[in-house]
């Protein structure tokens, strides 16, 4: 049996004819296969077009105990399932040769079945789940933001001292954005805009909505991108959530609708807001489940250092129209432009696997709708002004404030273990005790100049 033949093969609207075409059309070198890990880190491998026909008839094999999350050593083999519709040829070449690269989907050796512990896998789930309800179209637009700094050292050299939208020379690596935005496009990667962000040397360029599937691969690829052109200018890019101190960190604001026959189903022309009752009960999904998912959306100790109140960053479960401080924001809706009708979730942040993060807030949507959830009222009012004693009269929840207590609502959460399955969830589970237990045993500069001097 190869793996085209076998039930768990996904089907692509590319040929694997066209992908070794279009290589020995554009003389191709070498291709890289692409995945990742649990983490989202990215991983690859390279091939030469000699062995492309191979790989796309029966996969790559590779030992997937030496990845993150991935098998253990005694159940280690791998098959690395390059998926046509991700074909790009790179917009840089290495010693003169043209590299491309395939996205792929990780299967079992002998059966060919999906592996359970691939992210791109977990997110086709939801893919499933989704059609099986009626949907046909689950569109995402992630806003990922990221650093540039002199080099990956601790002691952080800024570049600029620019701020939102600043058109001046403290924009001067603005270039820098232009690339990337040339090589996201060259990749087929669609970009809507892009800017300086709030703090000095923070950035974002912002790829046009798309597929779920194809965003989370775009995703992949704009952080590759990303750091690709950050490193052949001598700087370096990171997607560190909060790496400076008192300033705004990076986060991955996602944009999302669901679609039905061409037609958003989040619309309605006579309800309150615009908003359908299946646009409300997927706010209310997010809403019910988003201290449970946490932990997938913002999964670093680091992350928790940015969702703090007076940064931007939002912590209180409520959602609203124009109040930023909520965690889900609904942009308010222009005649004309029904199929733009969506909401923004603003936790996560860049450094998540966008297979896992696209997947649970997926789930979740979909959770509220088939239960029915009840979506309460907005709430407009600036949360970051209020009391806590007034968050509690309300009923407004706040997000984990740490990783550990991220990890506490996801070992108490059914729905996660449902979203991610029992393979990802537990292996996930095992990756974040094991940070946090890290991090809890060190004694950070903070504590030896606030401690040492007075105890």
């Amino acid at each position: 049996m190869t793996v085209t033949e076998t039930p768990g093969r996904f089907t692509a609207k590319t040929s694997p004819e066209e992908v070794i075409r279009r290589v020995n059309e554009e003389g191709v070198r070498f291709i890289r296969l692409w995945f990742t890990d649990i983490l989202g880190r990215p991983k690859s491998f390279e091939i030469t077009p000699s062995e492309l026909e191979g790989a796309l008839s029966n996969g790559m094999g590779f030992d997937g105990s030496s990845i993150t999350g991935f098998n253990s050593i005694e159940e280690s083999d791998m098959v690395a399932v390059p998926d046509p519709d991700t074909f790009a040829i790179m917009p840089w070449e290495v010693g003169g040769q043209k590299i491309a690269r395939l996205i792929c989907d990780v299967h079992i050796p002998g059966t060919y079945e999906p592996y359970e512990g691939d992210p791109r896998y977990v997110l086709r789930r939801a893919l499933d789940r989704m059609t099986s309800m009626g949907f046909d179209t689950y569109n995402v637009g992630p806003e990922l933001e990221f650093f540039l700094f002199e080099d990956a050292s601790p002691n952080i050299k800024t570049l600029d001292a620019g701020g939102y939208f600043d058109l001046t020379t403290l924009d001067q690596y603005g270039a820098v954005r232009k690339e990337a935005v040339l090589a996201l496009e060259a990749l087929g990667i669609p970009v809507e805009y892009s800017h300086h962000e709030v703090a000095p040397s923070q950035h974002e360029i912002d790829i046009r909505y798309a597929p779920g599937l194809e965003m989370a691969d775009h995703a992949l690829t704009y952080r590759v991108v990303v750091k690709e052109v950050a490193s052949r200018n001598n700087m370096y890019a990171t997607f560190m959530p909060k790496p400076l101190v008192g300033e705004n960190g990076s986060g991955m604001h996602t944009h999302q609708s669901l679609f039905k026959d061409g037609v958003n189903a989040f619309y309605s022309a006579d309800s309150e807001y615009h908003l359908s009752d299946t646009a409300r009960s997927y706010i209310a999904g997010i809403l019910h489940h988003a201290r449970e998912i946490s932990l997938v959306l913002a999964q670093t100790v680091n992350s928790y250092k940015r969702l703090v109140p007076g940064y931007e960053a939002p912590v209180y479960v409520a959602w609203s129209r124009r109040n930023r401080s909520a965690l889900i924001r609904v942009p308010h809706y222009h005649p004309g432009h029904e199929q733009a009708t969506r909401m923004e979730l603003r936790c996560p942040d860049p450094a998540a696997n966008p297979y896992l993060a696209f997947a649970v807030m997926l789930q979740a949507g979909l959770e509220g709708i088939e239960k029915g959830y009840e979506l309460e009222e907005p709430m407009e009012r600036n949360l970051f002004d209020i009391t806590h004693e007034q968050r509690r009269e309300l009923g407004i929840e706040s997000l984990p404030g740490s990783l550990g207590e991220a990890i506490t609502a996801a070992e108490e959460s059914e729905f996660l273990l449902k979203a991610l399955g029992e393979h990802v969830y537990s292996r996930l589970l095992e990756l974040k005790r094991r940070e946090w237990d890290e991090y809890r045993l060190e004694v950070t500069p903070w504590e030896l100049e606030n401690y040492l001097p007075v105890m």
